[in-house]
């Protein structure tokens, strides 16, 4: 393999937070179209959450739906989270020992019916057969106190079509309230001798990131991520009705980015991710830019390593790194760290080829996830992929007239 001398190889990156949508809501997405964009984003693998398909991962039969549906169809590799929703804790040891990389639970509405939030006796329920495994238990980290019990369901007050009234309804304190309970259970039962490993999913309250800092600090088996748009946009450059850049947790001021920028550096938050989560133009409510209506979700797994080094180089960031925040950190933490992450003997032969130095546009007709709403077209970025291999197998090639591999070579990757 010969690289010019603008490009560099790394690990192919890994994904640890993508709604894949498939089966049941493939109007927003599916494997096809998503693992498409993910490859030519220098993705190798992709982890797919439970919930926005029909059925939720929460059952064996529902994740073999899953498998069935993803069957022939994935350009990179897919694994996947099971649900913990109220009623499914019984569920929760088969689909371990089907492979599920670990289990997601919303403290919070989740925004789909089938897939509700869960409360504290709950979540206990979920820790007591996650106790002494290598599973993880991911959280949705927002909850609700009576102070802020209506708070959370949109623009429940002022304009709605102001980001200021969104990002109102959705204040730092339900994201520290949250965290602050997954501390106390995750120091419970690792002082009982029955330690859960728990991970926090798209931080974007830099307030939490104290407390976080000082659960590290005792040796509590816990990781955070955060989103490459929380780490690129600021809530005062949102315009209103600009609804695609809607999400849940919010992004928040420039100030609350930089907070999160440090805590990436010096380790309190272990890497980021996507959280890919789109839908129709319809539901992003574009024509009437209600922030209260519209679906909260960020498409992007296509463009995370040139967010993330178009920011970082700015601040110092170096392309080991990007390594680290990419691939080699999440395919540890969900398990597959024995085969991805790192360019090593015995370690799948996955590559991303990019040119770090190299600007470019982001143009509609290059996007390929399925529906072509993202806050990030439009934008010049820095680091352009050129070749994306998994296993040694080209899967994506910008030099080739159609770029991507003619037969997808992904496979369900199960642990």
């Amino acid at each position: 393999m010969e690289l010019s001398s603008a490009q560099v190889l790394i690990p192919g990156l890994v994904d640890a937070h993508v709604h894949l949508n498939e089966p049941g809501r493939t109007d927003w997405e599916g494997f096809e179209t998503g693992t498409k964009a993910a490859a030519a984003g220098g993705i190798a693998t992709v982890i797919d959450m439970p919930l926005n398909a029909i059925p939720p991962t929460t059952t064996v039969v529902n994740l073999d739906a899953k498998l069935r549906a993803a069957k022939q169809q994935c350009h990179v590799d897919v694994g996947f989270w099971g649900g913990v929703v109220p009623d499914n804790a019984e569920d929760l040891p088969g689909l371990m020992a089907r492979g599920v990389c670990g289990f997601k639970c919303f403290l919070i509405e989740s925004g789909v019916d089938e897939f509700p939030c869960v409360n504290e006796a709950q979540v206990r329920l979920a820790m007591d057969k996650l106790a002494g495994t290598e599973k993880i238990l991911l959280f949705h980290a927002e909850m609700e106190e009576s102070t802020h019990a209506s708070s959370a369901k949109g623009c429940s007050t002022g304009n709605p079509r102001a980001y200021s009234s969104f990002l109102n309804s959705r204040p730092e304190q339900l994201e520290t309230h949250a965290v602050d309970m997954i501390i106390r259970l995750t120091r419970e039962y690792a002082q009982k001798g029955n330690p859960v490993k728990t991970h926090i999913v798209h931080l974007s309250a830099a307030s939490a990131l104290p407390a976080i800092r000082a659960a590290k600090a005792e040796g509590l088996p816990l990781t955070v991520e955060t989103c490459f748009h929380y780490l690129n946009f600021s809530a005062e450059a949102i315009q209103d009705g600009a609804t695609h850049y809607k999400c849940c947790p919010p992004i928040r001021d420039a100030a609350n980015r930089e907070r999160l920028w440090m805590a990436l550096m010096d380790g309190t938050i272990d890497y980021v991710v996507s959280d890919h989560s789109p839908c129709t133009a319809q539901l992003k409510k574009i024509e009437i830019g209600d922030f209260g209506q519209a679906w909260g979700g960020i498409a992007s797994v296509q463009f995370g390593l040139p967010v993330l080094w178009s920011e970082g180089r700015t601040r110092g960031v170096t392309i080991q790194q990007l390594v680290c925040w990419l691939s080699e950190r999440p395919a540890v933490r969900t398990g597959l760290g024995k085969k991805k992450g790192r360019i090593a003997p015995g370690f799948d032969a996955d590559f991303c080829i990019w040119r770090p130095e190299a600007p470019f546009e982001i143009k509609t007709e290059e996007v390929y996830f399925k529906n072509k709403l993202s806050p990030y077209i439009g934008y010049t970025l820095y680091g352009v992929v050129d070749r994306t291999l998994l296993r040694g197998i080209t899967i994506f090639d910008r030099d080739r007239p159609c770029r991507f591999a003619s037969k997808p070579q992904g496979q369900a990757v199960m642990i």
